[in-house]
Parts: C-alpha cells; sequence; structure tokens
C-alpha cells in the first residue's frame, strides 16, 4: 500500500521540535536500519523520504514492478518540502531519501551538520522559465516581475537560467550559489524570492515564476511544452539522486534499490512517463 505523508514547510519546525519527527516515522523499527549499530535486517522495508513527482512516483513503479524479484521491500513517504526528508534521514526516521541534487545537499550539509551522501544519481529536472502572461521571452519586459526559488542551490540555479536566456547579466565569478546581489544587471525587472513548492500558485501574482521541473509536472505544466526557457541537459550538475545518511551506503537494501534506480526498465519508465520533462541521469545500460 503506498503511504502518503505530506507536510509542508510551514510546519517543518512544528513537526521536528514538537513531535521529535514522529509523523516522519515508519510502522517497521525505525532503528532496524545500518545506522542502529549493527548490520541491517534485510527483511524489514526499506523507508524512503521523497517528493511526490517525479521521485516517489518512479520509487512506486520499482515497488510495484522491480523491488520484490530483488527480494526488497520498499515502503515510499512523500513530502512536500525540502527540509524534513533529509532532517529524518539524519534522524533515522526514514533510512534514504530521493530529492535533491549535489548542490542544494552540500548546502543542507554544510548550513545543518548533517551527514546525508548520494548514493547514485536516478535523473534530472531541468529548471524552467513559465508564465501565465507571457508567450515568449521577447514578452518579458523592463518593470516586470519574476519569481524565484529562495534557497540558496537553486536561486542560483534560477538565476543561472535567467543569465543564458539574456534577460539578466551576472557579476563576473558568480558561482552555482549565486544570489539577488549578484545580478550586475537586472535590465529593469524585479525579483519576487518563494519558497519553491509555492511558485507554481504565484504565477497569478507575478508576470513570470522560475519553478523546479518536480513542482511544474505537479502543477500540470509540462516543461518541455509550457517553459519560456528550459536547462539543458547535457552537462547539468543537477542530477536528482538517492542519498543515505553516511555509513548505511552498504546497507544490502540501499544497493538493491540503487541498482533497480539504474535499471534499463526506470529508464524506459522515464522516457515513457515524462516525454522530455524528467531525463535519465543514467546510461540505457543501467
Amino acid at each position: 500500500m503506498r503511504t502518503n505523508i505530506k507536510l509542508t514547510a510551514a510546519t517543518a519546525a512544528t513537526a521536528a521540535l514538537a513531535l521529535g519527527l514522529t509523523a516522519c516515522g515508519t510502522a517497521s523499527d525505525p532503528g532496524a536500519g545500518a545506522d542502529s549499530g549493527g548490520k541491517a535486517d534485510e527483511s524489514k522495508a526499506l523507508v524512503v523520504a521523497a517528493s511526490p513527482t517525479p521521485h516517489a512516483d518512479i520509487l512506486n513503479y520499482v515497488k510495484d514492478n522491480l523491488a520484490k524479484k530483488e527480494g526488497l521491500t520498499l515502503e515510499v513517504k512523500e513530502f512536500t518540502d525540502y527540509v524534513l526528508p533529509n532532517t529524518a534521514t539524519q534522524q533515522g526516521q526514514v533510512d534514504a531519501n530521493f530529492f535533491q541534487h549535489k548542490p542544494y545537499l552540500d548546502d543542507f550539509n554544510k548550513k545543518n551538520k548533517t551527514t546525508i551522501v548520494p548514493v547514485v544519481d536516478v535523473h534530472l529536472e531541468p529548471l524552467g522559465l513559465y508564465s501565465k502572461k507571457a508567450k515568449d521571452l521577447k514578452d518579458i519586459k523592463a518593470g516586470q516581475t519574476i519569481a524565484v526559488p529562495n534557497d540558496t542551490t537553486n536561486e542560483g540555479r534560477a538565476l543561472a537560467l535567467l543569465a543564458d536566456n539574456g534577460l539578466i547579466t551576472l557579476k563576473d565569478g558568480a558561482g552555482t550559489d549565486a544570489k539577488l546581489s549578484d545580478i550586475a544587471d537586472a535590465k529593469g525587472l524585479k525579483f519576487k524570492e518563494l519558497e519553491a513548492a509555492t511558485l507554481p500558485r504565484a504565477l497569478n501574482d507575478v508576470d513570470a515564476a522560475v519553478i523546479n521541473g518536480n513542482y511544474a509536472i505537479e502543477a500540470d505544466l509540462k516543461p518541455a511544452q509550457d517553459s519560456l526557457a528550459l536547462e539543458k541537459a547535457e552537462g547539468n550538475p543537477y542530477a536528482n539522486f538517492l542519498a543515505v545518511k553516511e555509513g548505511n551506503e552498504d546497507d544490502a537494501r540501499v544497493r538493491k534499490l540503487a541498482k533497480l534506480l539504474n535499471s534499463p526498465e526506470v529508464k524506459k519508465y522515464i522516457e515513457d512517463t515524462y516525454d522530455g520533462s524528467v531525463v535519465a541521469a543514467f546510461g540505457a545500460a543501467g
């Protein structure tokens, strides 16, 4: 049975402090993973925190079609924010997570003193610029407002997309963690920083918004068709991956899931399901 737990960033502090993340707990023993001080019990379900789309969808495809043959019991828990999956993984409330890219994880670990590590790359969700008012990039004019994600790495990624498409100019040396102060020439545009998950809803209130691929898909946007500008997949450092708390990489259940997530079957599922809006980050051979 699919397990759905949807927690917003607004409830993150309450859930973490007041409940000790019990909202993220599982029916299985939270201490059953490799982090409990001994070898993981392979008969226990591997509990993975994931964003609903496409991460949980991909995991549920694996659970329903591939896991049994590998002797893997998989439990998927959905989160709608970018904080609790890592916190729950660090605290052992879940065994792994699947929702983020390396620049975001590096920033999160640094700021929160967590020790989450990537296991295997799975897919890329191209970041896109969307608008309900503009039909083309040429329609974006001085005086208009563009909303961007407010977390460090995704804001830098959004600004790079805008710069690559000639809407702004960034200062020399601005890297993946660029922020609004790193804009050398805004070309008359105004910017609004919002939590990534809220950006699709903000499209009615701004002239355009840079939206993460998973949130665009959840909002029934088709990145390959509806975006005014879209990240290129080639050479992109923002592949999303399966991640665990450091020390749990060799959990046999994690290794089984990593193998399945890089299988030809999953690659075909991604291609057939998302039509270019989500791109596999591994080769056809798995």
